[in-house]
This record gives C-alpha cells, sequence and structure tokens, in this order.
C-alpha cells in the first residue's frame, strides 16, 4: 500500500466516529452569506441549503453587517434581501461590486418586491439573479448551484 492509501484508510477508518465525520463535512461545505433581517427567512434559508451538508450558510441581519462579513471573509455566493434597515440591498450589491475583495462573489438577491423596476435595479447593481419571496425550494437551490458555477455577472 502507498502513503496515499494509508492515509485514505485512516481517514476511513477515523470517520467511523460521527463526530469526525461532521468535523470533515464542515471543512468541506461552501460558505454562503446570507443578508437578511428576517430570522424566520434566514433560518428557512439556511435549513433548505444547509440539508445535506453541502453549504453552510452565515447570516447578516443589516447591509452594513453583511458588507463586513463579505469583506472580512469573501464567501463563495451572497444571497441578499433588498429591504434591509440601514444601507439597502442594492446599496450592499454596488458597494460589493465595487470592492476588489468581493467583486468576484456572485450576488442574488431574495425579495417579497415583485416590482419589474426594482428587479432590474438589482441586476443592474451586480446581482446575477433575483428569487421573489416566497421561493420555491427547488428554484432556491438550482439557483445556488447555478450561480456557484457561473460566477459574479453570468446571469440566467
Amino acid at each position: 500500500m502507498g502513503g496515499g492509501e494509508h492515509i485514505a484508510a485512516a481517514l476511513a477508518l477515523r470517520c467511523r466516529s460521527g463526530r469526525r465525520r461532521d468535523t470533515l463535512a464542515k471543512m468541506a461545505r461552501t460558505r454562503i452569506l446570507y443578508v437578511e433581517d428576517n430570522a424566520a427567512n434566514l433560518a428557512l434559508v439556511r435549513k433548505v441549503l444547509e440539508h445535506g451538508g453541502r453549504y453552510e450558510v452565515v447570516g447578516a441581519p443589516t447591509g452594513e453587517d453583511g458588507l463586513e462579513a463579505a469583506c472580512a471573509r469573501a464567501p463563495a455566493l451572497i444571497l441578499l434581501d433588498l429591504d434591509l434597515p440601514g444601507m439597502d440591498g442594492f446599496e450592499l450589491a454596488r458597494r460589493l461590486r465595487a470592492d476588489p475583495r468581493t467583486a468576484h462573489v456572485p450576488l442574488v438577491a431574495i425579495s417579497a418586491s415583485v416590482m419589474k423596476h426594482e428587479r432590474e435595479q438589482a441586476l443592474a447593481a451586480g446581482c446575477m439573479r433575483f428569487i421573489e419571496k416566497p421561493f420555491d425550494i427547488a428554484e432556491l437551490r438550482a439557483v445556488v448551484e447555478h450561480a456557484l458555477l457561473a460566477g459574479p455577472h453570468d446571469g440566467a
């Protein structure tokens, strides 16, 4: 058995305990930031996306908190509400796009607003997609997967 096979076998043995497996799963999860002031909406998106262990959803309740969190440790994807206290989602998107630390991160707006001009504003501010609340769970998952593969400005 070569060196790599020994490591794989050792990891497999160690992963038999749930604790080790959970630690390895957390290490491999893709980090998503959701900027949302409604705790129930954050909890729902977290539950939907974290199910299966592929994603870790981190929340920020305001645009300012979201900007700080994104700049401190850029996530793979940012989901953002448009109607936030303080800095709204449009301004947050513009600032994230303008900052070299976050310009590469795909943005997806999630909003209860169905006004066509707000959808257009979100896309113009740098969001690649717009999902209406209440959202379809399958659509949310599909948009997240597409956004992570496509990059910041490849809308669908």
